[in-house]
Order: structure tokens, then C-alpha cells, then sequence
């Protein structure tokens, strides 16, 4: 009895602790930041090969570049942080294009070399879903995943 007591006061601290009520936050992904060691060798990969189109930087920083991923989503190119970043395929961003096979063609024209998840060079990884992805690296060798989910 003891320690269902404590399971429901400890239960019972966690969902009230520090006087916060639940509330409907309605939170939206805005951007994703990506520290890099040349800003215009990033920008001008992004451009290249995913399209993407520089868009006006709010910070005014000019260390730092905004490019458009649509929707209101952007992606921020930031020089200003010095220090050495960990990088692994399991941090990366996603893209979904409906052009998946143009996209490949793409990469092969532009010799940007792509891989499934394990490594496989040239390889497109099917999911159980039917999604395609590939996984390209940026200058920075900062993963990207390109997939077909929104055929």
C-alpha cells in the first residue's frame, strides 16, 4: 500500500509540477540550423542541388544565410559558431519530392554522390511503406535524406 501511495504522489508531482496546466502549445516546425565552416560554399550547394532559394536573413547577421524549404520552413546557415560539430547519418534533415527519379538523375549529373541508410554507394534504400530515400552529405558532411514520400 506504501508504495502505491508513492506511485500516485510521484505520478500525481509529474503531471502538476511547478503549477503548470496542460496546455494546447500548438507547436509547428519552423527552422533547422546547421553550423558551417564556408557560408557561400553552403549556399551555394543548397541552391545547386536542392533548388533551395536564399530568402531575406531577419537577423541581419551577415554570418548567417536563410534559405526557403517551403511552407513557411526555412534552413539557416550559420557561420558565426566556431568548434567542431559530431556529425552521423542519424542526424540529418529530410526533403520529400515528387520528382524522386529526376532528383536521382540530378545528382547523377551533378556527380554528388548519394547512398542508402547503410552506405551502400548509388543505392536507393525502399522502404517497407514504398517511400525512396537516398542520403546525399553537404559541404560540411552534414546528412540529408531525399525521399519520395509526398508522391
Amino acid at each position: 500500500m506504501k508504495q502505491l501511495f508513492i506511485a500516485l504522489v510521484f505520478t500525481f508531482g509529474l503531471t502538476q509540477s511547478k503549477g503548470f496546466a496542460q496546455v494546447d502549445l500548438d507547436l509547428k516546425f519552423n527552422h533547422v540550423a546547421l553550423s558551417v565552416s564556408n557560408l557561400e560554399a553552403s549556399v551555394t550547394f543548397y541552391a545547386q542541388v536542392l533548388q533551395l532559394q536564399q530568402i531575406t536573413n531577419r537577423t541581419q547577421n551577415p554570418a548567417v544565410r536563410w534559405m526557403s524549404l517551403g511552407q513557411d520552413k526555412e534552413l539557416h546557415l550559420v557561420s558565426a559558431i566556431a568548434g567542431e560539430v559530431q556529425l552521423n547519418k542519424a542526424v540529418h534533415f529530410a526533403v520529400s519530392t515528387p520528382n524522386f527519379d529526376a532528383f536521382i538523375a540530378r545528382l547523377k549529373t551533378l556527380k554528388i554522390p548519394y547512398s542508402d541508410w547503410p552506405g551502400a554507394p548509388n543505392t536507393i534504400t525502399t522502404r517497407a511503406d514504398g517511400v525512396q530515400q537516398v542520403y546525399i552529405q553537404d559541404p560540411d558532411g552534414y546528412w540529408i535524406e531525399i525521399n519520395s514520400a509526398n508522391k
